[in-house]
């Protein structure tokens, strides 16, 4: 089963910045690992929306733009990953694995509709 995984790292503890030194390491390792067990399909860090996002609306049938920075943003996105796991319960797990190493914050990991018994699953 396919997943969708955002993280959102924890403003006040961990703040999104690239990780340095050791934690860059760890990262580095951690992804090795997941590529190696084929968990991980692909993924990235996002840089700040702040500076290069942008958000397009529709609202009413118009579609509208709004360019950073966003002083009204509350949480900010890490990065995403698409994953490979056997179980909703495995994905769970990864999620776990991968906290240890980013730090504080949350995964919000989606299954993704991969056949028609997903289909079936999400009606």
């Amino acid at each position: 089963m396919k997943y969708f995984s955002i993280y959102i790292p924890d403003a006040k503890t961990n703040p999104a910045a690239p990780p340095t030194g050791e934690k860059k390491a760890a990262m580095d390792k951690f992804i090795a690992d997941a590529i190696q067990r084929g968990e991980l399909l692909m993924g990235g860090g996002f840089l700040s929306i702040r500076n290069s996002g942008c958000i397009v609306r529709r609202t009413n049938g118009k579609a509208s733009v709004v360019d950073g920075p966003y002083t009204e943003s509350k949480e900010l996105l890490g990065g995403f990953a698409m994953l490979e796991y056997p179980s909703r319960e495995a994905a769970i797990e990864g999620a776990r694995r991968f906290l240890e190493v980013a730090g504080d914050g949350e995964c919000v990991t989606y299954q993704i509709m991969d056949g028609p018994d997903d289909r079936k699953q999400a009606a």
